[in-house]
């Protein structure tokens, strides 16, 4: 019989370890453009950048390796690629110069130099960071949103990849001055584990895209500044940046005390003219071994002990007139389970992404079923079939996977054909 363990949600991050043995209207006709963002100066990757149609609230990402794919709608063939990543220059290019699938687009770093009335602006950077929050009405987007995402979530087991899931799903997100808690439809998924690799050890993260969009911490505050967190935190100024060719303060922060049982530490990307949030990236303080042993475990067996190793986090939002919204985050936890009697700890890494692809103001107040609504707790079961077909996403943008995940995705195939090669013999001989 198959026993589950939960472990306890630290911010946004929820496990579950198991010994033993898982809306928007639809384009038909659209165009695909691929391509590649680097820096102008030293050729490397930009990850993260992001892509926008002008005009329109369809965009993407790039991965790890700087790649990206985007599809457009036929409607918008004509219209304008808007291409930023925070600390460079932002860069528009017409679609249809964007022919070749190869496309290679070069960001340059911009030179930041605030105006003396912004730096003398805010002198206390604490006090910066409070009315980030106390004004946040006048920032963050007050209607309710329907979005579409995609989501992926990777789990590695040292260095090889033991499960891949992805999904598209549709946010009902609610207005941030609203208690109710978004709302996530599934729309499509696939997913493979390889519980050979996992041993006797599954790791999987519970609550699937929640764990991502609880990150959004200008809806959901409480999971790691409040009115009272933000005392317990030193904040400074760190050297500005832009974003969008708009200027941004940059704010660091650390725990003020080491007696904190939580603390996080990183910078918080803050746009100048409007102070509304536009980035934040931040870690938890795992440096005390044994203050953070089984600090992520809210259940576990005796016999146990599961220590984090790293826990890192970052959420993005992007302006659509002079209003800020969700548009992307992800988390990264890796840590190492314990158990006695056993020679060797296992050390596992936890990837979750989500990136917001479109999106319209919900101004018919549509809502999701209860019954068509995935719950908090949700773990999203095995559905291997899609892998077998390349074009399985369809009109849908996605983050484009980097070569270890696409090297996932062709052994996932060749494992689905050789099955049915099996099974087709096997059915020749009877």
């Amino acid at each position: 019989m198959e026993k589950s363990y939960r472990l306890k949600s630290l911010g946004v991050t929820l496990i579950t370890l198991c010994f033993g043995l898982f809306f928007l209207n639809a384009q038909s006709d659209f165009k695909t453009y691929q391509g590649t963002v680097i820096d102008g100066v030293t050729e490397e990757a930009i990850e993260l950048a992001s892509l926008n149609v002008l005009k329109t609230n369809i965009s993407t990402i790039s991965n790890s390796e700087g790649a990206f794919t985007l599809k457009v709608p036929e409607a918008h063939l004509n219209s304008k690629l808007k291409i930023a990543y925070l600390g460079y220059n932002s860069y528009v290019i017409p679609l249809s110069e964007l022919e070749n699938d190869k496309a290679v687009i070069k960001l340059y770093k911009a030179v930041t130099a605030l105006s003396p009335v912004s730096i003398s602006a805010f002198k206390n950077a604490e006090r910066l960071v409070r009315k980030i929050f106390e004004d946040k009405h006048h920032n963050v987007g007050t209607p309710s949103v329907f979005m579409t995402a995609f989501y992926r979530e990777t789990i590695k087991r040292r260095n090889r990849n033991v499960s891949l899931t992805e999904a598209v799903v549709n946010i009902l997100k609610e207005p941030n001055t609203s208690q109710q808690r978004d709302a996530i439809q599934l729309s499509k998924a696939r997913k493979s584990t390889d519980y050979k690799r996992l041993d006797t050890v599954s790791v999987k993260l519970q609550g699937g895209p929640f764990s991502t969009i609880y990150m959004d911490i200008m809806k959901y505050p409480e999971y790691i500044f409040t009115d009272k967190s933000i005392s317990g935190y030193q904040f400074s100024f760190d050297t500005p940046s832009v974003i969008n060719n708009r200027s941004v303060y940059v704010v660091n922060f650390v725990p003020k005390s080491e007696k904190q049982p939580i603390k996080y530490l990183g910078k918080l990307y803050v746009d100048v003219e409007s102070l509304a949030l536009v980035s934040a990236h931040y870690t938890l303080d795992l440096s005390d071994q044994k203050q953070a042993r089984n600090l992520l475990v809210k259940k576990k067996p005796r016999d146990v002990i599961v220590y984090p190793l790293e826990a890192n986090y970052r959420v993005d939002y992007q302006q659509k007139g002079d209003q800020w919204y969700y548009s992307y985050s992800n988390l990264n936890l890796t840590f190492k389970v314990n158990k006695k009697r056993q020679l060797f700890n296992k050390v596992y890494t936890l990837a979750s992404e989500m990136a917001v692809t479109d999106w319209e103001v919900n101004s018919e107040i549509k809502r999701i079923k209860n019954k068509d609504r995935l719950k908090p707790t949700v773990i999203i079961t095995d559905a291997i079939s899609g892998f077998s077909d390349p074009n399985f996403w369809g009109k849908y943008n996605l983050i484009e996977p980097n070569k270890s995940i696409e090297s996932a995705i062709d052994k996932i195939r060749k494992n689905i054909k050789k099955q049915k090669k099996r099974e087709n013999k096997n059915t020749a001989n009877g």
